[in-house]
């Protein structure tokens, strides 16, 4: 059938009641009757500002309940969302705002000053949408007074499951992209993981509500990592559209792992997203400092996407919540599914090692499929439900969505190799290989191998220019204790092969990191050649 969101909520919300929790955010709690009102309000108000199906809108937004009863509200509108990245400065929210054709914009009270100062060169904006409360300024519109006044009914209007949802990215070089996803596609790239595992897979609105009553309405799900990335905003999106409630932490501004150990146990909380051991670490450390503080029992599921998940830190995490699957989910903004790592307390993982996907092989650099157990290494693709490309730039479309042997791949650049029994093993993003003496170098295998060792927080790996090497391996690690980069430049060769190494480790209290975990590689660079005196 024509899979559209804002039919599935509306035939959800229909079937769930006062009782059934959508929204969650400290003491307050909206109900899905309560939530679907006001969305309905949302997207009636949208319309009668000037909004039209197929409008793009952006979201200017931390983690809080109104992301996602916005959300609801532009599905319902036929409306586009656009995630915008609340560190962009002003030339870069003019550009992702323009580029996006955004309509409408909602935005939090706390970044009136910077809507202020891009405002006048947005003339394709309509509406702006402050939430938040305090002064609303003269331009914009109340999010509060549209979603709690006026029709609350359903709209009632034809949708499409070709309606779509952009998801900007910033990838590794140039200006954000938009990956276009369709509704149907979306639930599509969904639904064959779902498939692959034996779940079952509604063929039509009445199944899904069925599902929705008897397993999807008890989730509680904590997207711990910011909803402005795919990450957070894919898991969120998966718990709402089946009716579950969506835990949002009272801190909005910084991750405080004692904040969200608070709220699992304050609400029964079944599952979480988070990326990668920027978040699992102190999530573990404040476990182990505090044994038996909190009750964990009702956590069933925590995934991880974007960056690499320790193995030592899994098992930790383990300690403390047998009952608890571990997900390792490699995936991309272009592409969701490429390969999946479950570590469970009866079983252990190793962390570069996935299940591969459904619709996935892996290419060579000339369109060979790689063999497994070849030890060739080549780019993961993504074939079946991927999205339509950029949106407004089909020449990068044309290199990140290929053909190969008349089927229609996302690669997105990630290499791995496959190995003898089909499982594969990420080797790390293309851009960011290491050729030194002529041998290629992922950075993403020499930092797992650095994160293993119990003094080492974090760690990063970039290539210098070198007389000797072409580019030197090296390493920029922040530190929880001691130790030297003699001791840890000896631990990594105990790991992995020698040529693989760091020449240099330098050190710094804090690697810099986005919100949603992801490495800047580019000023970890720069502080890099700064320290060992190389010209930029």
């Amino acid at each position: 059938m024509d899979w559209n969101f804002g039919d599935m909520l509306d035939a959800v919300g229909d079937a769930l009641g006062p009782n059934d929790p959508a929204l969650i955010h400290g003491d307050r709690v909206v109900s899905w009757p309560e939530m679907m009102a006001r969305s309905n309000r949302m997207a009636r108000a949208l319309h009668s500002l000037g909004a039209k199906p197929g409008d793009k809108a952006g979201f200017y937004l931390r983690n809080q309940p109104e992301y996602m009863e916005a959300l609801a509200a532009c599905f319902k509108a036929r409306l586009a969302h656009v995630n915008v990245n609340y560190r962009y400065r002003d030339d870069e929210l003019v550009y992702i705002f323009d580029n996006s054709d955004s309509t409408v914009v909602f935005f939090d009270t706390e970044f009136s000053a910077e809507v202020e100062r891009v405002r006048e060169r947005l003339p394709k904006v309509i509406a702006w949408v402050q939430i938040g409360g305090g002064d609303i300024l003269p331009f914009a519109h109340d999010y509060e007074k549209l979603a709690s006044e006026g029709d609350a009914s359903k709209l009632n209007i034809p949708r499409s499951g070709d309606d779509m949802l952009l998801l900007y990215t910033g990838g590794t070089t140039g200006m954000p992209k938009g990956v276009m996803w369709t509704h149907s596609i979306w639930r599509e790239a969904g639904m064959e993981g779902v498939r692959k595992m034996g779940g079952p897979v509604p063929e039509n609105l009445e199944e899904h509500v069925q599902n929705a009553l008897t397993v999807g309405k008890f989730s509680r799900q904590i997207p711990a990592c910011p909803l402005m990335h795919g990450t957070g905003l894919f898991t969120a999106m998966g718990a709402m559209l089946n009716g579950g409630a969506i835990v949002t932490l009272t801190d909005k501004r910084k991750f405080d792992p004692v904040n969200l150990w608070d709220t699992v146990d304050a609400n029964g909380v079944t599952s979480m997203a988070i990326v990668g051991d920027a978040f699992a670490k102190p999530m573990l450390k404040t476990l182990d400092e505090n044994p038996g503080r909190w009750n964990l029992s009702s956590v069933l599921a925590i995934i991880s996407s974007g960056v690499m998940w320790s193995s030592e830190v899994k098992q930790g995490l383990l300690r403390h919540m047998p009952q608890v699957a571990l997900t390792d989910s490699f995936g991309a903004s272009e592409a969701v599914g490429f390969g999946s790592s479950i570590t469970t307390a009866d079983g252990r993982t190793k962390t570069s090692k996935f299940e591969i996907g459904p619709s996935c092989k892996v290419f060579t650099e000339d369109g060979r499929e790689v063999l497994p157990g070849s030890g060739e290494p080549g780019y993961i693709a993504r074939g079946g439900a991927v999205p339509l490309g950029y949106y407004k730039d089909p020449e990068k479309t044309e290199k990140t969505y290929k053909v190969y042997g008349g089927v229609r791949y996302a690669v997105p650049g990630d290499w791995c190799t496959v190995e003898a029994d089909g499982t594969i093993t990420l080797l790390g993003r293309g851009s960011n290989c290491i050729n030194t003496a002529g041998e290629k170098v992922y950075p993403e295998e020499v930092e797992e191998a650095l994160k293993s060792h119990a003094s080492v927080t974090d760690a990063l790996v970039v290539g210098v220019p070198d007389d000797k090497w072409g580019q030197a391996i090296t390493a920029v690690v922040s530190l929880n204790g001691n130790a030297t980069e003699d001791e840890l430049r000896a631990f990594v060769q105990s790991k992995i092969a020698r040529y693989k190494a760091p020449k240099r480790i330098l050190f710094k209290d804090n690697l810099g990191r986005a919100p949603n975990g992801k490495a800047d590689y580019k000023s970890i660079k720069a502080f890099a050649l700064q320290e060992l005196g190389i010209p930029g």
